[in-house]
């Protein structure tokens, strides 16, 4: 009888090894069939309806969490599509209305989300400080320091309140930038990222690797865009919307001007620059459903400045 008790123990604990095989293998199984969706960019825009854009972070993973990162955080929210032209895309995103800024470390980051990750710390010390940050009372030099510093003294922390006040850029997700995985066509309805171009200077890398928070939709077809600017994301639903914002009203075309032709200028004085719409489409929020799925931080690089290559110098 005894015997017969152990058999039976025995049998049910095979059972059970075996039932939880057959578990790990189905939860690998499930994991790795599993079909994640793209995250869906919702695009609220004032007065002319909602553009609902796919996003693919297969082709472009860095260039998606930067857009869902700055878009569930509010950065996007009261910016205006501040370039329209027919039958190529409309241009918004800029931060403060300044298509010449770039967005900045807290946009994307909390300060104490940074102050208690030695590693980010100290990638954006060495990265944006070249090691060292300072302000008005102290000088930073590394993590160690930083914490013994808040650690005496909690009130300590406001030393760091312009840490992450500082413009950032995102590596160029695209082919001529050595990423080979980005394929997509610059289609009508693409979203993707808009950069400067400094190759008339000289500086090729440092223009593609520029984009930061604005973006293009295309309202047209254009292949002399492909594998040079980082495609993201189709449209889904509202495409009757971008062509309404692509042909609202601007000061001028920029086929308009010649020799002749005298730029329009703002109350300020300063000229305005062609295909700006007199009244800029506001874009009232964006937000992105990511279906569960946390994608993280960017990876970000010092935002270049070209203006500082040439200050001191005389002509």
């Amino acid at each position: 009888m005894k015997k017969i008790g152990i058999r039976i123990l025995l049998i049910l604990g095979i059972l059970l090894v075996i039932a939880g095989i057959v578990y790990a293998c189905y939860g690998i199984y499930k994991k790795a069939t599993l079909n994640i969706q793209n995250p869906v960019a919702t695009i609220e825009v004032e007065n002319f309806g909602t553009i609902k854009v796919e996003l693919y972070p297969d082709k472009a993973p860095n260039t998606v969490a930067n857009f869902i990162r700055l878009a569930n955080r509010g950065f996007y929210n009261g910016t205006t599509f501040h370039r329209t032209m027919p039958n190529f895309v409309i241009q918004g995103g800029a931060r403060n209305g300044d298509a010449a800024a770039s967005p900045l470390l807290s946009n994307i980051y909390d300060l104490d989300d940074v102050l208690n990750n030695k590693n980010l710390f100290e990638e954006i010390l060495n990265e944006f400080y070249d090691g060292e940050y300072t302000n008005s009372n102290v000088t930073i030099t590394s993590y160690g320091q930083a914490k013994d510093l808040i650690k005496k003294d909690e009130s300590a922390k406001s030393n760091f309140d312009s840490f992450l006040e500082v413009e950032y850029n995102i590596p160029g997700e695209f082919i001529a930038n050595g990423d080979e995985a980005n394929n997509i066509k610059h289609e009508k309805g693409v979203i993707s990222m808009a950069r400067s171009d400094y190759s008339s200077w000289g500086y090729l890398e440092e223009g593609y690797n520029s984009a930061g928070c604005q973006f293009f939709i295309m309202s047209d077809d254009n292949t002399q865009l492909d594998g040079l600017y980082a495609p993201f994301g189709k449209v889904i639903e509202g495409l009757d919307v971008v062509d309404k914002i692509a042909n609202v009203e601007v000061y001028y075309r920029d086929t308009e001007v010649d020799e002749d032709y005298e730029i329009p200028e703002d109350e300020d004085g300063n000229q305005i620059s062609s295909d700006t719409p007199k009244e800029q489409p506001v874009i009232t929020s964006i937000t992105v459903e990511t279906y569960g799925v946390d994608y993280g931080a960017p990876d970000v690089v010092k935002t270049f400045d070209l203006n500082s290559l040439f200050s001191g110098l005389s002509y």
